[in-house]
């Protein structure tokens, strides 16, 4: 089975920091190695893999703002599509746009569908639906007009995250620094709770920061950038508890799995697929509102760390996500 693995381009595969498509591709294509798939990377230049790495692309185009984004972006995906006969499948992580070059390949294409960024996509989805096979994140990130193979929740390299059963003193906001995530809604959480809170990610409405975010930021409240993978795990295995007040409907939510797996519960306004991976009262709360999660810090120290991370032990492991990545290639394959 030869599978060629199309990652987008704007971070490295794996991200240096910031990157959660990226960061997913990266654990599939490593985790398929393992288990003895023949994989070809399709990725930036810089990109780091056990399997074959093909590129065009010879940085990402977010560290490189001299790259022309649309021009790197055609040149990238018709590299993959121009040797699309050397593989049995393509597993497509570069959204929508791919999807048109489908009904020119004869081989069949897996689209893991990580999030519709907006209702306008749609409709390239709904043309080659049927033609071509989708995998959805979450269940509650699911189309209706679509049809879907499977539903394949992302799994983490668990390993390289360390249990801490004892709860911080500060709380934590990790993502991107934008309305969506809720930053301002962390902090005033954060102040009503009379906690600490570190904010981490990357700035990607600077607006929104200066406006919202800086004027806030003092001893008790403080922003410390995009956290790469060697300081992840102990900025979020120390926090007492992770906040995730987001205002759109989470696709998934990789953030939230590496902090259960360090043993740190999560509050969440109850959007897309909290529900899915919160379980209420066991490793976490879901929401209504800033209020609610404020109040909810008392309770907090009842939820069992170990049971955070058991969480991610039955559900969200890399190993169990390569493998029914592997039974959909069978199957997809199997019925051709």
């Amino acid at each position: 089975m030869k599978i060629a693995i199309l990652s987008p381009i704007a971070w490295r595969t794996p991200p240096r920091h910031y990157g959660p498509w990226e960061r997913v591709v990266s654990l599939l294509t490593e985790g398929l190695v393992k288990e003895g798939v023949d994989v070809t990377l399709f990725a930036t230049r810089d990109s780091l893999t056990a399997g074959k790495l093909r590129s065009v692309c010879p940085m990402p185009y977010e560290e490189d703002r001299e790259l022309d984004t649309k021009v790197w972006e055609s040149l990238h995906i018709s590299e993959i599509m121009e040797h699309a006969h050397e593989f049995d499948l393509i597993h497509n992580n570069y959204d929508f746009l791919p999807l048109t070059y489908s009904g020119l390949i004869k081989t069949p294409m897996l689209t893991t569908i990580h999030g519709f960024s907006s209702p306008r996509i749609v409709p390239v989805y709904k043309k080659y639906n049927k033609k071509t096979h989708y995998v959805s994140i979450s269940n509650a990130d699911r189309n209706k007009e679509l049809d879907y193979i499977k539903t394949i929740y992302h799994g983490i390299d668990i390993e390289n995250f360390i249990l801490r059963k004892e709860p911080g003193n500060y709380l934590l906001y990790f993502g991107r620094i934008h309305p969506d995530k809720g930053t301002w809604e962390a902090i005033q959480v954060a102040k009503m709770a009379k906690m600490k809170l570190v904010i981490a990610g990357i700035i990607q409405d600077q607006s929104y920061y200066k406006q919202y975010v800086a004027p806030y930021l003092n001893n008790d409240i403080c922003y410390i950038g995009s956290v790469g993978p060697e300081k992840r795990n102990k900025i979020l295995g120390n926090a007492f508890a992770l906040l995730h007040p987001i205002s759109f409907n989470e696709p998934f939510g990789l953030s939230i799995i590496e902090a259960m797996a360090c043993g740190t519960p999560v509050l969440a306004f109850n959007k897309g697929s909290m529900p899915e991976i919160i379980q209420d009262g066991i490793n976490g709360f879901i929401v209504s509102g800033i209020e609610e999660m404020a109040e909810k810090m008392n309770a907090v120290v009842n939820i069992s760390r170990e049971a955070c991370r058991s969480t991610v032990e039955s559900k969200f492991t890399q190993v169990k996500m390569v493998k029914k990545y592997i039974e959909v290639y069978k199957e997809i394959l199997g019925n051709l």
